[in-house]
């Protein structure tokens, strides 16, 4: 299997899994298209990513599988934030809100005789998995001490769960917990069975 994505998270949700997997990660244009919903271009991307690595390195039966991340709040997609300014707006946005994290993933096999083609046989598997998280009020003070832990700043929406964002910032979650850390492990585990 090849992950299409770099992320430290993917991997090691995979390595945990017990998956064996090579890391090439697809360099496509993340910008949305006008008025795009956001769910469906968390789902796009994914795909695309999926199509330009199985197109460029997939080998015959190899799984190519990878996934976009994005946190939703108002209909608006917050990424990752450009400077410590962008991380604390950011965060009083979300402060005492509840926002939506959406991982899109998509998994496709490559054709099992002919290698960087996809399989006649059956469409790439795509879906969007969706969990809402909510956040406590946050004080400036504390907003200012997670930013100086430097742990927001190359994560989308400002803060990363499974660490101090996590024990500082999020007061509940509703749905998957490995979405909004960056994969729907367990999702995704089935869905690989299922090819």
């Amino acid at each position: 299997m090849i992950l299409a994505s770099q992320s430290p998270r993917r991997i090691e949700l995979l390595h945990e899994a017990d998956l064996e997997f090579r890391v090439i990660p697809a360099d496509v244009n993340e910008e949305p298209l006008p008025h795009e919903d956001p769910f469906f271009l968390v789902e796009r991307l994914a795909c695309m990513k999926a199509a330009t690595v199985l197109a460029a390195h997939a080998e015959p039966s190899e799984i190519v599988l990878a996934a976009d991340t994005i946190v939703t709040i108002d209909g608006e997609v917050l990424g990752k934030p450009s400077d410590a300014t962008d991380a604390r707006a950011m965060l009083r946005r979300l402060s005492g809100r509840t926002h939506t994290v959406a991982t899109g993933v998509c998994i496709a096999r490559c054709d099992e005789r002919e290698p960087r083609r996809l399989s006649d046989d059956e469409l790439p598997i795509s879906f969007v998995a969706k969990t809402d998280v909510t956040f406590y009020k946050l004080s400036d003070e504390e907003i200012d001490a997670y930013i100086d832990s430097g742990e927001p700043m190359d994560k989308a929406g400002a803060y990363g769960i499974q660490g101090t964002g996590g024990r500082m910032l999020v007061k509940g979650i509703e749905g998957d917990f490995y979405n909004v850390v960056g994969l729907p492990i367990a999702e995704v585990i089935r869905k690989l069975k299922a090819l």
